[in-house]
């Protein structure tokens, strides 16, 4: 017999709504397969950790098969009696392409589409600027960067609100213990995205503040949490204060049972809508299928309006609309028993999700860290430092050999130890023929090698890594030209280029996403100002100039580099000296210690002399 399917589930093709009507209140398929896509990330955070433990120097944690156990590289070396040395060279490279990477002092810039917009962009690179400052992202960015090195994947998310008593766009570090994504991706720009989520733990007082608006949410959250609402409910959460123990972590409840575990979800949903064109002002955009009654109105409203006039039916400017499924970006903040505590469209102008993303290489959807690759050489390296160490120690160092037939009658073996030690001790013996002579042994049992290859393994060590002894600061040899260490140094940095310009391509898309949200949560006119930068000081935001238009963004040198700012300096100072501007344009634009300074006392002189007065004499640190 044919099986019929209701007529309404054919013909809704709107995902949400068809979650909402053919499922129960609770959406437990978008909260397993977000635990699905956690889950799948369990070898990535397992990586992770173990290069993370390799960078900070716990170096003897991969277990190994002792007899019928598996134990700690470190127990079974101290249960055979040795020390588990190390020598963190991990960590020294790290801090190399760290210092290499901030010493750049590179800046995202935003250039106008249009070239007549070109000011705009300026407003909008100052205002990004100033937004940078204001969340620290030279910190920020410095270790996500490392965490980059560390683990080979970079998150940032993007966000508006109310914080450190301002409302702004803010940035955040994302923890990639909590965080999931799309294991189906392999565009090495993330483009196929199509899920993407964090875990969040929070206290019952935070879950109340963002998620209750009303006395019966508050009610409804208690009893979600019932635990956890409950601040003398003790728990067995211990942790020591700057150190991390994720053992017992998982998808559905806090490792603190005190916390409430809230699960965020961003997935791509589909529905059918319009796609329209507005002939009468050029614009494009999409429209709800419900509101098709209301564009037929305004399409015969122009069309009396046209006929009216005089106007060819042709020629009357329309809204051409077509009818198409739309994919867009939907959050839904779940509990771990799949209630739904918040949701919606995405609420940005980029309308995508808040969080910004980049995995290295990401060849094949494989994700492979800077720190990964020198891991097999830094073991190696501890393990000949081991044997090093075992043989000098196991090796005789001063030992005597004395003839029982010589030990004096007076004397034991004691007496004798104490006083061949001694200092100008006399031990009295009677020689015997045949008999040799009380000898001291000592053998040098270290140069057999290894300090040569300990030597080999840190070489290839750098040049795995790419990060070469000139990149170090490592001097020279005798003789070396300062052209051919700079060469070295280049060279060195080359090999390093693809990492930063990876990395470089992540701080362009989440400052787009950041431009986006400020054209769009700037709602009011804003005198902007960087800080220390004097030819931004007098710049106004105007959000009805600036909000809908296009920016190009770029990573370029900051200028508040010393190189730029004495360059600049040069620059100001040689065409002053040729009367092409004045001293007081000099000391606006230029970066001198005594600028302020000075400029308030020609402004005072100025004064004065309008008044008639006498001129006070400058100050003597400016007249210096």
């Amino acid at each position: 017999m044919r099986k019929l399917i209701r007529k309404s589930k054919i013909s809704n093709l709107d995902s949400v709504r068809n979650q909402k009507e053919y499922t129960e209140e609770r959406m437990f398929d978008v909260l397993l397969q977000a635990q699905y896509a956690w889950s799948n990330m369990d070898q990535f955070r397992k990586d992770r950790e173990r290069s993370k433990k390799f960078c900070y120097g716990d170096q003897w944690s991969d277990l190994v098969r002792y007899g019928d156990k598996t134990v700690k590289e470190e127990d079974y070396i101290i249960s055979e009696g040795g020390i588990p040395l190390k020598n963190n060279l991990i960590r020294r490279l790290v801090r190399t392409v760290m210092g290499t990477y901030r010493s750049q002092s590179k800046e995202p810039t935003c250039v106008a589409r249009d070239r007549d917009e070109q000011s705009l962009g300026e407003t909008m690179s100052v205002a990004l600027q100033c937004n940078y400052q204001v969340n620290r992202m030279n910190e920020v960015n410095g270790r996500t960067f490392e965490e980059f090195l560390i683990s080979g994947a970079a998150v940032q998310k993007e966000s508006y609100g109310w914080r450190n008593d301002k409302m702004d766009t803010w940035t955040d570090m994302v923890s990639l213990n909590n965080f999931f994504v799309d294991s189906n991706m392999r565009d090495i720009r993330h483009w196929d995205c199509s899920l993407i989520g964090e875990i969040h733990d929070l206290t019952f007082e935070e879950l109340c503040s963002k998620f209750a608006h009303s006395p019966s949410d508050v009610s409804r959250l208690r009893q979600i949490y019932s635990s956890a609402s409950h601040r003398e409910y003790m728990s067995g959460y211990l942790s020591k204060f700057g150190y991390s123990d994720l053992k017992n972590i998982d998808f559905f409840s806090p490792y603190n049972t005190n916390m409430c575990r809230v699960i965020e979800v961003w997935r791509i949903e589909q529905k059918p809508r319009f796609r329209c064109h507005d002939y009468l002002n050029g614009d494009f955009y999409k429209d709800e299928v419900e509101n098709e009654e209301n564009i037929i109105i305004e399409n015969n409203s122009r069309i009396q309006q046209g006929l009216e006039v005089g106007m060819e039916r042709d020629d009357i400017p329309l809204i051409e609309y077509e009818w198409f499924m739309d994919s867009y970006w939907y959050y839904r903040f779940l509990t771990p028993l799949g209630d739904v505590l918040s949701e919606g469209e995405t609420p940005f102008k980029h309308k995508s999700h808040p969080y910004t993303i980049k995995l290295y290489p990401f060849l094949d959807g494989e994700i492979h860290s800077f720190v990964a690759d020198a891991i097999d050489q830094q073991k190696y390296v501890n393990r000949l430092i081991m044997m090093n160490d075992w043989i000098i120690r196991s090796s005789s160092k001063g030992v005597l050999l004395f003839p029982e037939e010589l030990i004096p009658d007076n004397l034991s073996i004691e007496d004798i130890a104490e006083e061949w030690t001694r200092f100008n001790g006399v031990i009295a013996i009677k020689s015997k023929p045949g008999v040799e002579l009380p000898k001291q042994v000592a053998t040098n049992s270290t140069n057999i090698g290894i300090h040569e290859m300990l030597q080999l393994q840190m070489n290839m060590m750098e040049d795995v890594t790419g990060v070469t002894g000139a990149l170090q600061g490592k001097p020279g040899y005798s003789g070396m030209s300062a052209a051919l260490y700079s060469q070295q140094m280049q060279n060195a940095s080359s090999s390093l280029l693809d990492l930063l310009e990876t990395f470089d391509s992540f701080i362009v898309d989440a400052a787009y996403k950041k431009v986006k949200n400020i054209q769009q949560f700037y709602d009011d006119k804003r005198v902007i100002n960087i800080v220390g930068n004097k030819a931004s000081s007098l710049i106004e935001y105007d959000p009805e100039k600036i909000s809908d238009v296009e920016f190009d963004l770029s990573v370029i040198q900051s200028t508040s580099t010393p190189v730029y700012r004495q360059i600049a300096n040069e620059f100001l100072m040689e065409i002053w000296r040729q009367g092409q501007i004045s001293i007081e344009q000099l000391l606006q634009h230029g970066d001198f210690p005594f600028a302020d300074t000075l400029l308030q006392s020609l402004q005072t002189q100025r004064e004065q002399l309008e008044k008639g007065e006498t001129p006070d004499a400058l100050p003597p640190i400016p007249m210096q």
